[in-house]
């Protein structure tokens, strides 16, 4: 569950980030303006407490429920970063010669602009995973995640305080495993970041 809520809402929030970042960053002017000031008004607001909102709001807190909630939420980064890219290539020759070819600014943003922008938006998606895992176990450990049947490792630590001194291994097991996959996914994104960047390579 862990894993696939990071996966996921990472996927959800890049989407979102993508789209909005990239319109953003190339229309530029007073569109950008509006749209970076929405940006600033929800990024002045601890994400974590929004998406404590949301799932204390829905009554019924499934696999959707947190998706949804992380997904509408998460993607502020994405925007901010991919915009940046978009307003750092728009004005490149091999853009301005599609435009002068005719070029539409859709096909430009998804054949040109995007794809070239690829390379930071891949690491800050693997940098996002860890951080949806540990928002859905932490949500999971307060008492607001997912509701039972379903387990996470937030909720197998929570049902591991009661008896830990006793057993130990109840909560290190699901603890652990809950770092390591967050280790994992920086060291990917580390690694990724070093493969990318022309600048780390050299």
């Amino acid at each position: 569950i862990a894993l696939t809520v990071g996966i996921a809402a990472s996927l959800i929030n890049a989407t979102v980030g993508i789209l909005y970042g990239s319109i953003s960053g190339y229309i530029g002017g007073r569109v950008d303006n509006i749209m970076m000031r929405i940006v600033d008004i929800l990024y002045s607001v601890p994400l974590t407490l929004v998406v404590i909102l949301i799932m204390v709001r829905f009554e019924e807190r499934g696999l959707q429920t947190i998706l949804l909630a992380i997904g509408l939420t998460y993607w502020i980064g994405m925007a901010r970063l991919v915009r940046g890219q978009i307003m750092a290539l728009k004005n490149e020759e091999y853009v301005l010669a599609a435009r002068t070819l005719g070029a539409s600014d859709k096909r430009i943003l998804m054949k040109h602009l995007i794809p070239n922008a690829l390379g930071p938006i891949v690491i800050n998606l693997t940098m996002s995973i860890p951080s949806a895992i540990f928002t859905e176990s932490f949500l999971a450990f307060i008492g607001i995640g997912l509701a039972p049947p379903l387990a996470s490792l937030g909720t197998l630590c929570y049902d591991a305080l009661g008896g830990y001194q006793i057993h130990p291994h109840m909560l290190l097991a699901p603890a652990g495993v809950l770092c390591i996959m967050m280790l994992a996914f920086n060291f990917l994104g580390d690694g990724l970041r070093d493969a990318l960047d022309p600048k780390m390579r050299r």
